[in-house]
């Protein structure tokens, strides 16, 4: 909030969010046969091994602080030690060493991956006076992405050299400028490396392996149990053990043990007996969900786990876009399953409306946290959100289904004008409809005028376009968010300040960008449709799926020219424009390209663990908001400034979030809106 000083919980929200629907039977030989089937005996056992990993990951990752960054930061002796640079995560020692006689330097300094920016001032390096003896000026560099150098003469105020070089973690390097001994006007600009940097993407690594292990522990077990002679020494072992365990407790309560010969049944829980889940979808939302508290939770503050300043993707561009593309599934698939069993329409819509006002209202409190900051003023309050976006996004595409809803072909195959285009003709009035929305997305982006800024622009502004539009950060976006909300009442910490320190507010989950979130939604329905009106026609699935990751690629490519900036309409989370939506959506058919063959028809994954997650994805994600400032989720790090601690901390967190998830659906609790 503006005004106001963060605390630590407001800091980690400034962070742009990526932002976020058995029990056994009582019998011994009922229990070991549950244990010893598929997903479910697999279950119990992936959480212990996930918890194990988390313990591992902890024991390889956190073995204690870091003693040798500060020999590695430490300057030279020569160097006065009120110059001495305390190094943060992601940053190098740069002693720079001016050798130029009777010429004062200033060192600019500018990151390769911001675009068309101005330089920034490092440092001013002084000649010392004294000949033969340079003077020393000692700065923190970053070393997340590639540095660009220019040294300037002050006075002069002439180029003197410009270089690229990319810095290594708490490495200490020296930047000598001298004249070279072959001229005298020719100056040279040379990098040592005084001390080897860290390698910062090593606890990755480990991680990455720890995780493979696993899969590869759990796959080995589900082998093992799929051999019969295994899998009866294991059922003779249980059930054993089981039938001692029953016998003792029924026989030591009376009104029991009369139904130990009886003829009382287990009640063993059931899914409906309507059309089957689709587990591929479930497990989806999990990857999607999981994948957002990890990065929520800082990603062990990796850049690549946070979203871009602006124009690019990361892997937290990817979490938002895969939830609103999955929800777009799930709300034909429910929908299409409460209309068959005799819903009427208007009840339907009622339920819809209140689902709908409940994600904004518990988005509104979430985005609000007046623990951090004291007692909640009206005048700050945010009102865009992730959870906002999805209220508003579920509401249109569900109404818009709603409206034009047709019952399911059940086959069509002697109709062979619609057999390969029917999930498409079907549903031509909300094609148009989406059509239209798309056109008032252009026409806003790239007509409406927006006071003190060149028309259509969609740039950062701060000291992006070589600072020509300070204040022009999302271009219409952040005008129409400004105009309609108020400063006040969005993002006040928007990606885009780190690199290009933008002034103004700006919030990615405004208003126009939320016609774009309908897009994506809509092509997460296409999916559905796909996969329910050709269900059991594994092979036309799999086309169609093929035929729209390379379509909506090819847009792409044509949108973006192949090039991160240099596009007619780059991919951009902010804005989250059109090339975003087509590209996140070919990953998403992609990816649905993978999952269901596997999960749904061959069986060769149950989607665990992110199964579980995806059956309770409201409560994951509004618990990982609401606890993320409690133990297990977070504790005091020995170290602040390591990857290594913060990536343990926050794969834990992620950890006992999918062991909640896990706990819950055996419990049979889902948290439904």
């Amino acid at each position: 909030m503006t005004g106001a000083r963060p605390c630590a919980a407001e800091k980690r929200r400034a962070r742009e969010r990526g932002g976020g629907g058995g029990g056994g039977g009582g019998a011994a030989s009922e229990a070991a046969a549950g244990s010893m089937s598929g997903a479910r005996g697999a279950g119990p056992v992936l959480a212990a091994l996930l918890l194990a990993a988390s313990v591992l990951s902890a024991a390889l990752l956190a073995p204690g602080g870091s003693p040798d960054r500060d020999a590695e930061a430490a300057p030279p002796r020569d160097l006065d030690k009120k110059k001495h640079v305390e190094l943060k995560m992601d940053q190098a020692l740069l002693l720079i060493h001016n050798e130029l006689r009777g010429t004062n330097l200033t060192v600019f300094w500018n990151s390769e991956r911001c675009y068309h920016c101005l330089f920034q001032v490092l440092v001013n390096v002084s000649w010392s006076g004294k000949p033969g003896k340079p003077s020393i000026a000692a700065v923190a560099v970053s070393t997340q992405h590639g540095s660009l150098l220019q040294l300037n003469d002050t006075l002069e105020e002439k180029e003197v050299c410009r270089l690229e070089y990319k810095f290594g973690e708490f490495g200490n390097y020296s930047l000598v400028v001298k004249h070279t001994h072959n001229g005298v006007g020719e100056i040279a600009c040379d990098i040592v490396v005084n001390k080897k940097p860290v390698d910062s993407n090593l606890p990755v690594c480990i991680a990455f392996l720890i995780g493979v292990a696993l899969i590869i522990a759990v796959s080995f077990l589900r082998f093992l149990l799929s051999l019969d002679d295994f899998h009866n020494w294991i059922s003779k072992a249980i059930n054993s053990r089981e039938t001692d365990r029953l016998i003792n407790s029924e026989l030591g309560s009376p009104s029991r043990a009369a139904s130990i010969g009886g003829d009382a049944q287990p009640e063993a829980w059931r899914p409906p007996a309507a059309t089957p889940r689709l587990r591929c979808v479930d497990t989806f939302r999990g990857i999607a969900l999981i994948l957002m508290v990890f990065v929520n939770y800082g990603g062990g503050k990796y850049w690549y786990f946070k979203h871009s300043s602006w124009n690019g993707l990361t892997v937290a561009d990817l979490v938002f876009p895969w939830f609103v593309f999955i929800m777009g599934s799930s709300v034909f698939l429910s929908m299409t399953s409460i209309l068959q069993r005799g819903c009427s329409k208007f009840r339907l819509l009622g339920k819809i409306a209140w689902r709908s006002f409940l994600l904004i209202c518990i988005g509104v409190v979430i985005v609000n946290p007046n623990y951090c900051l004291g007692p909640l003023s009206w005048d700050k309050v945010r009102i865009p959100g992730v959870l906002q976006r999805l209220g508003v996004t579920y509401f249109v595409v569900a109404v818009l289904e709603l409206i034009f809803a047709k019952p399911v072909p059940e086959s069509c195959a002697l109709e062979r004008s619609c057999f390969s285009l029917r999930d498409i003709i079907f549903s031509w009035p909300q094609w148009l409809f989406i059509l239209m929305l798309e056109s008032i997305w252009l026409a806003l982006t790239f007509f409406l005028p927006v006071p003190g800024c060149p028309t259509g622009y969609l740039g950062p502004g701060g000291i992006g376009d070589l600072g020509k539009y300070p204040n022009c950060t999302g271009g219409a976006a952040g005008y129409i968010d400004r105009l309609l909300l108020g400063d006040d009442h969005i993002y006040q910490h928007p990606s885009s300040t780190v690199l290009y320190h933008t002034q103004v507010a700006y919030d990615p989950e405004g208003i126009l960008g939320t016609i774009n979130s309908i897009v994506m939604a809509f092509l997460g329905i296409q999916a559905g449709k796909i996969l329910l009106y050709y269900k059991d026609q594994t092979k036309d699935i799999l086309i169609r799926f093929t035929a729209w990751c390379c379509f909506l690629g090819l847009i792409s490519v044509a949108l973006t020219k192949i090039s991160e900036n240099e596009g007619f309409i780059p991919i951009n989370k902010n804005l989250w424009s059109i090339s975003y939506v087509t590209t996140l959506s070919s990953f998403a058919f992609f990816l649905l390209l993978i999952l269901y063959p596997i999960v749904d028809v061959k069986g060769l994954w149950t989607g665990t663990p992110f199964f579980y997650p995806g059956m309770n994805s409201i409560l994951v994600y509004v618990g990982h908001e609401v606890f993320e400032n409690y133990f297990p989720f977070q504790w005091k790090l020995q170290d602040n400034q390591s990857h290594k601690e913060h990536l343990t901390q926050n794969i834990v967190a992620t950890a006992v979030w999918v062991l909640i998830a896990y706990i819950l659906y055996k419990k049979k609790v889902f948290w439904k809106i």
